[in-house]
């Protein structure tokens, strides 16, 4: 998770999880490939950790996704539209030229979420501010556009497979 450079120097770690609220609002999954060695409530009936690298690793079913805020977060949108079955959680940067060819490109929809996500520690604690940045849910995949659309978080719905391309 990419924080401003202020909310790095409070903070001491790397490593923020997605509120647990979030997890349950769109249902199972199958496969989490980018979790800490240490989750505080499950994300997936399956999870890959840094040590199991789970960009190197085959993917299965339904995936759960919340990439590094980083450059590194490319590589792992780049494999969720190739697999085409998941949720992916990231910042909204619509303009971007990731953004375009691996969400607008490839995406079935998205969920502009309402207000700023406050991530959570390793310990499962929200942290003390938000993320400062807008986020998306984006679903890959028809059963993922219908947990989108049907969940309970706030937020405005678009279903890309409608949108008109210019």
């Amino acid at each position: 998770m990419s924080m401003g450079r202020h909310q790095r120097s409070v903070m001491k770690s790397d490593t923020w999880l997605t509120p647990r609220y979030i997890i349950e609002s769109l249902g199972e999954f199958d496969l989490d490939p980018c979790t800490p060695e240490q989750m505080p409530w499950p994300t997936a009936n399956k999870r890959y950790t840094k040590k199991d690298d789970g960009l190197k690793k085959e993917w299965h079913g339904r995936v759960w996704l919340n990439p590094p805020y980083s450059k590194e977060a490319i590589k792992w949108l780049e494999k969720m539209a190739k697999h085409q079955n998941g949720i992916a959680l990231v910042f909204a940067r619509t303009e971007t030229n990731w953004f375009f060819r691996n969400i607008w490109d490839e995406a079935a929809a998205l969920l502009f979420l309402k207000g700023r996500v406050t991530f959570c520690n390793e310990k499962g604690e929200k942290a003390p501010f938000n993320s400062g940045a807008p986020s998306v849910l984006c679903a890959f995949g028809e059963e993922n556009l219908i947990a989108l659309k049907n969940c309970n978080l706030e937020g405005k719905f678009v279903d890309l497979r409608k949108c008109v391309v210019a």
